[in-house]
């Protein structure tokens, strides 16, 4: 494969003897293209030629690459593109549904959000997803992901991993997809060809080493490790799971595997090269804690956020199904999960929190101007908003935010659907409609 430096040749021949040239002359052929439906959205079978992703429920391959932009299921959250390999995480389900709703996950380095809209799927009644991003860019694309998706047990924040040691046990579940060396990514990201060097292997190894251990003090004892990368090599892969059980103190769990899927199952976890499975280059593996956490002191000048409870009155709570507590923020109002509101609160005093449950509307003066993620909420009520189902050409022009033309009677916040799936809002004022799909999310492609 042009372009391939030789000693990550050699480090391959080292890994895998004879089978290096197979995985070579894989990386040349084109990506498999794989998406993960939402159950809570939609069921499979939208495209045409889908096979399933064997070890994931609601993944599959598609025979071709679609124009997911102009799609509107995609926008509204009725299915994630996520490269099949990374969804081996699904196997997780049975653990986490045995929880229950005491379930807390942090999924640490979570951007662009493929794994963290899966946990979210995951997630047993009253349970709590906490995404993190530490590059404030990356956590806009993963709150836009997130707020698709549409999952309302869901916090997320923009904080370094040490901010999460203060956490003391918090969580049962702790997930590590750690910044790599991107080795099994060549096929898709020249950049990390150009970046590849021995010595950038190493810095990736030391920097992983840093962000797990900075997090594990905000993992329970008995709670687990997800640890995973998007590379081949020993050092960031083996090297680090035994470290991690060495230094750290934790066993490695084992998870179902069928011999057909074609994955590697070594000492330190799972592996998953592109010629032996249909998906990219990854490797996973679970550990399970058996150290305690360490008991922290708060910080001297932590102050609790103000936030404003209210009344009992309020439209709002007739727009949600479910148990929420709703609070307004400088003018802006979240419904956050009955069952997790003084966890939440917790994280706000110690985090950077971009977003709590579920965004629901900013109130100006008497009016509440509802929030394009309560349209995209799984716990939307249904009744709460007049409905029109709208063609795709007309939802493209919405999802552009140009003008568009309804046939609707009446003065009211409007609830767009194309296929009976909720898109966004428009506000009708009769002789004119405006238009309140965020322009950060709009489609910049041009239509004609």
């Amino acid at each position: 494969m042009p372009g391939i430096p030789l000693p990550f040749i050699q480090s391959l021949q080292n890994l895998l003897g004879a089978e290096a040239g197979d995985l070579l002359d894989a990386l040349q052929q084109a990506a498999p293209v794989s998406i993960r439906y939402n159950r809570e959205k939609t069921a499979s079978g939208k495209f045409a030629g889908e096979t399933p992703v064997n070890w994931c429920p609601d993944g599959v391959y598609l025979a071709e690459r679609p124009a997911f932009t102009l799609d509107p299921l995609w926008h509204g959250g009725a299915y994630y593109i996520q490269e099949a390999s990374s969804m081996f995480l699904a196997q997780l389900a049975p653990v986490v549904q045995s929880l229950g709703s005491r379930c807390r996950i942090l999924d640490l380095c979570a951007a662009p959000g493929g794994k963290a809209t899966l946990l979210a799927g995951l997630l047993p009644p009253g349970g709590l997803l906490v995404a993190n991003e530490i590059i404030r860019s990356r956590a806009a694309v993963l709150l836009e992901n997130l707020a698709k998706w549409g999952s309302p047990n869901v916090v997320v924040t923009c904080n370094d991993p040490q901010s999460f040691g203060t956490l003391a046990g918090a969580f049962d579940v702790l997930v590590i997809d750690a910044p790599c060396s991107g080795e099994g990514m060549f096929r898709k990201d020249a950049a990390a060809i150009k970046e590849w060097s021995p010595a950038h292997v190493r810095l990736c190894a030391g920097r992983q080493r840093r962000i797990v251990s900075g997090a594990w003090n905000a993992l329970r004892e008995g709670g687990l490790l997800v640890y995973s990368t998007c590379t081949f090599n020993r050092d960031e892969n083996d090297a680090n799971v035994q470290w991690i059980q060495d230094a750290l103190g934790a066993v490695r769990v084992p998870l179902p595997l069928h011999p057909a899927w074609g994955i590697v199952e070594s000492g330190a976890g799972y592996r998953f090269y592109p010629h032996r499975v249909q998906g990219e280059g990854f490797f996973i593996s679970v550990l399970r804690k058996t150290t305690p956490s360490r008991p922290v002191r708060r910080r001297a000048g932590e102050k609790a956020i103000r936030r404003t409870a209210l009344k009992a009155a309020t439209p709002v709570e007739k727009w949600l199904s479910g148990k929420f507590v709703f609070e307004s923020r400088n003018n802006f109002i979240h419904a956050l999960p009955l069952s997790q509101q003084d966890f939440i609160a917790q994280l706000s005093q110690q985090l950077h929190v971009l977003q709590a449950g579920v965004a629901v509307g900013e109130q100006k003066g008497a009016t509440i101007i509802p929030a394009a993620a309560l349209a995209l909420s799984t716990a939307l009520q249904p009744r709460a908003f007049p409905k029109v189902e709208v063609d795709i050409p007309t939802v493209l022009h919405f999802l552009r935010r140009d003008t568009i033309k309804l046939d609707f009677a009446g003065k009211d916040f409007v609830l767009l659907t194309c296929n009976r799936l909720p898109l966004g809002f428009v506000r009708h004022l009769g002789h004119r409609t405006n238009n309140l799909y965020p322009a950060a999310w709009r489609i910049r492609m041009r239509l004609d």
